[in-house]
């Protein structure tokens, strides 16, 4: 057939969406196939349309199938061996019979007016599945974004070739968003949509606490140094429990830094949220212990069945213990696995006591007066840093 100018645009148009031309030429082909059927073929008809960009030219056939005498249902598209002996010698049950097909004086001009629309929609789809595998790949992990624009309770995010979406659960509580700002945020789900990928983004994820501090402390980049696990809530305080796998190497200095440096990148990320870096210990005993770290426990007793623990400390440790509205008890049960229950010198606290509040209000004054770095290490029980970020200077 005669020069066909569509395959010039089809370089312009991989260019321009960062296609592959194979993928566009497969799109332009079933296209033609599509309208040459519809303006000048029967509906059953396979018709199939090659382009070559080498030579410009354009080649449409027809295709039958063939089958057997008796499962023939379509004369459309199938033909019996018998039947196909007259187009190719020896035919085979299974064997295509292609014919080219005539030119059409038309075609070219109706070709491009039918397959316009199917081209761009189909482009419009590759374009969605490259852009749904691209970031498919990039799910769970920490990426920069800048806030595009706010959507009522949803923040916009701009991630470069896509817009991802934080929603209300997925921000931080009294973080407040502005157009332009620049953040990190952690890629929590990628999924297929009528309009292309949505991706889910999270400020408020505990694992965006694990990502950042993979990307400040190179032991844990290196698998020297592993987070175990992470307890969160985020924009008020997140505890984390890390342990060496290399022998001699402290984990909580090495995710600390000198002076701080490495927790001081991770809290400028996190705003006013507290980071207490813990001590991880295969014993569940001690390692509840180092979690309720700073209060100082006197027993633990482990109900294993009910994967509960009675843990008792004293009076004046209550505060430490339980913190404020409950939260380091909270925390420490989320970052161990089992469920806490304080005991002051022996006696069950309940939560609905007047001590409790007492013990938030004495919380406040210790936070007060807590030095700016605490690292206390003591080899027998607890090894923890609490940090704050104005704690690191």
């Amino acid at each position: 057939m005669s020069t066909n100018p569509l395959v010039a645009a089809i370089s312009q148009i991989a260019d321009e969406k960062g296609l592959s031309k194979e993928i566009i030429l497969e799109t332009v082909e079933a296209a033609l196939a599509a309208a040459y059927r519809k303006d000048f073929g029967r509906p059953n008809q396979i018709i199939r349309v090659h382009l070559s960009s080498d030579t410009e030219n354009m080649q449409v056939e027809r295709i039958y199938n063939i089958v057997s005498e008796e499962e023939i249902k379509d004369s459309e598209s199938e033909m019996t061996p018998e039947q196909a002996k007259l187009f190719k010698p020896n035919p085979q049950v299974g064997d295509e019979i292609v014919i080219p097909l005539p030119e059409e004086k038309n075609f070219g001009r109706i070709a491009a007016q039918t397959a316009k629309q199917v081209i761009i929609q189909r482009i419009r789809q590759a374009e969605r599945e490259l852009l749904y595998e691209e970031f498919k790949e990039k799910e769970h992990l920490l990426l920069n974004g800048t806030v595009q624009q706010i959507e009522g309770d949803n923040v916009i995010i701009n991630l470069g070739k896509i817009n991802g979406i934080m929603f209300p659960s997925e921000q931080i509580r009294e973080e407040h968003y502005r157009v332009g700002q620049r953040l990190k945020v952690y890629v929590k789900e990628v999924v297929e949509s009528i309009r292309g990928p949505q991706v889910s983004v999270s400020r408020a994820d505990a694992a965006i606490v694990a990502k950042l501090f993979g990307l400040e402390v190179p032991e844990i980049a290196a698998g020297t140094v592993i987070i175990k696990s992470i307890a969160r809530e985020a924009g008020t305080r997140s505890k984390v429990a890390v342990a060496a796998t290399q022998e001699g190497l402290d984990p909580v200095g090495s995710c600390v830094g000198q002076r701080g440096i490495r927790v001081q990148a991770v809290l400028a990320e996190l705003g006013e949220e507290k980071i207490d870096i813990i001590l991880w210990n295969p014993d569940p005993v001690q390692f509840i212990i180092n979690a309720l770290s700073p209060a100082k426990v006197n027993k633990v007793d482990l109900d294993e069945e009910n994967k509960g623990a009675q843990v008792e400390v004293a009076e004046d440790q209550l505060s430490l213990a339980i913190g404020r509205n409950g939260q380091n008890v909270r925390l420490a049960s989320k970052l161990t696995g089992w469920n806490i229950d304080i005991n002051k010198n022996g006696e069950k606290v309940d939560k609905e006591d007047k001590s409790i509040k007492e013990a938030e209000t004495a919380e406040d004054q210790v936070d007060q007066s807590t030095p700016k770095v605490q690292n206390k290490t003591n080899e027998t029980t607890v090894e923890e840093t609490v940090i704050e970020k104005s704690d690191v200077k």
